[in-house]
């Protein structure tokens, strides 16, 4: 038995879980409203405030879909009601990012800026000119985006420079030694 799959998902008094027919899964709460399709093969049951998730058989397929769903519908209700966040930090002289409108704007050491226009649903933050906070409640969507900041500067190994998320522990390389 899967044992992400077989827990209970613990939905809080105010958000609003529904199922519909061919697993359409409709979750609402304080901060928004996500919806997603899943396998119809996995089961999902909801009683008083715990969904719980039930498949068919043990085969290969329903296992490796049953941790899946019920990761991505415990995500969905976290989402709706507390949201998600990614942090990230810009490392090097002169690196930094501003705000324009609802635009990200990047300074980092290319000959032009890099812009971002965040998708609906997405809140980007800079608090400080070396920090920038992604918020949204579809965690995919908030990864996804953070990753594809990074992406234009990842930090090197040499110098540390570039864009890491925050807490990330860069593994620094010896440069070359003279003789």
């Amino acid at each position: 038995m899967s044992r992400i799959g077989k827990k209970p998902i613990e939905v809080p008094e105010n958000v609003t879980v529904t199922i519909a027919e061919g697993n359409f899964v409709t979750v609402k709460g304080p901060k928004g409203e996500l919806t997603n399709t899943f396998n119809s093969d996995i089961k999902i049951e909801q009683e008083n405030n715990v969904i719980t998730l039930i498949r068919p058989s043990e085969s290969k397929e329903h296992r490796s879909i049953h941790g899946t769903t019920r990761s991505l519908i415990n995500n969905m209700v976290v989402g709706v009601s507390e949201g998600f966040e990614r942090k990230l930090e810009l490392v090097g002289v002169g690196y930094r990012a501003s705000l324009q409108g609802s635009k990200l704007v990047l300074n980092i050491g290319f000959s032009h800026p890099v812009e971002f226009t965040p998708e609906e649903g997405i809140e980007v933050e800079v608090p400080a000119n070396t920090k920038i906070t992604v918020r949204g409640i579809n965690k995919e969507r908030v990864g996804a985006l953070a990753s594809n900041i990074r992406k234009v500067r990842p930090p090197e190994p040499y110098k540390g420079k570039g864009i890491r998320y925050e807490g990330e522990v860069v593994r620094r390389k010896e440069g070359k030694t003279g003789k």
